[in-house]
């Protein structure tokens, strides 16, 4: 009986889910519990699952930054990672090579420890001219399928779901243009969620294989 008990305490254990990204993950410009990595914890609780989401969001970080702390952010007991990287190698003009070699880094990180990922897709503007945006854009389905990670095709996808008007979109933004406000958040949570929750039910058969 005894036995049985403590096997039934450690299958209890919540997963811990990593989100390693940049400001969009830290929350910049909220309050605590307004951020995405709050706001997606309650989402899942709120559907019934039992995991813990780590906030590794760096605001300012790149794809450089975000694989040079990979190592330390996967602490152990990590059972799955959530990639929210590139839209500051995107401003600053980065060559796509570099966010792709970074990138690859950090997939084939998780990889090697066994953890399955969600990589949240971003896309370039079309000012840095079509063969730049072809490259950059073309770095997050290529990996996806190379690593088998599982892909969210935009981290903002889900305030332009349908088509949404542009000035809609816009007040679910703070004042730079640049972070969603606590509703885009919960928008933008509402529509990654599923996707954590299908990283959730790899994660438990990496576990339980």
């Amino acid at each position: 009986m005894a036995w049985g008990l403590m096997f039934s305490a450690v299958a209890a254990e919540p997963l811990t889910i990593v989100a390693l990204g940049d400001s969009l993950t830290a929350g910049y410009g909220l309050d605590p519990a307004q951020g995405f990595v709050p706001q997606l914890q309650d989402w899942l609780v709120a559907q019934g699952q039992d995991v813990t989401v780590v906030n590794a969001g760096v605001s300012g970080d790149t794809t450089a930054g975000g694989l040079s702390r990979l190592e330390w952010s996967l602490a152990p007991g990590t059972d799955a990672l959530i990639v929210t990287l590139g839209g500051n190698d995107m401003l600053r003009g980065l060559p796509p090579e570099e966010s792709r070699a970074n990138l690859d880094g950090i997939l084939k990180g998780a990889q090697a420890k066994g953890l399955p990922v969600l990589l949240v897709a971003m896309q370039a503007p079309g000012n840095y001219g079509p063969d730049y945006k072809t490259a950059f854009d073309a770095i997050y389905p290529e990996l996806a399928a190379q690593y088998g990670a599982l892909l969210a095709p935009g981290f903002f996808a889900p305030l332009l779901d349908g088509g949404a008007d542009p000035a809609a979109v816009q007040g679910l933004m703070q004042a730079d243009g640049i972070h969603p406000n606590a509703e885009g958040v919960k928008r933008i949570v509402a529509g990654l969620g599923p996707l954590v929750i299908d990283l959730i039910a790899e994660a438990g058969r990496s576990q339980n294989p």
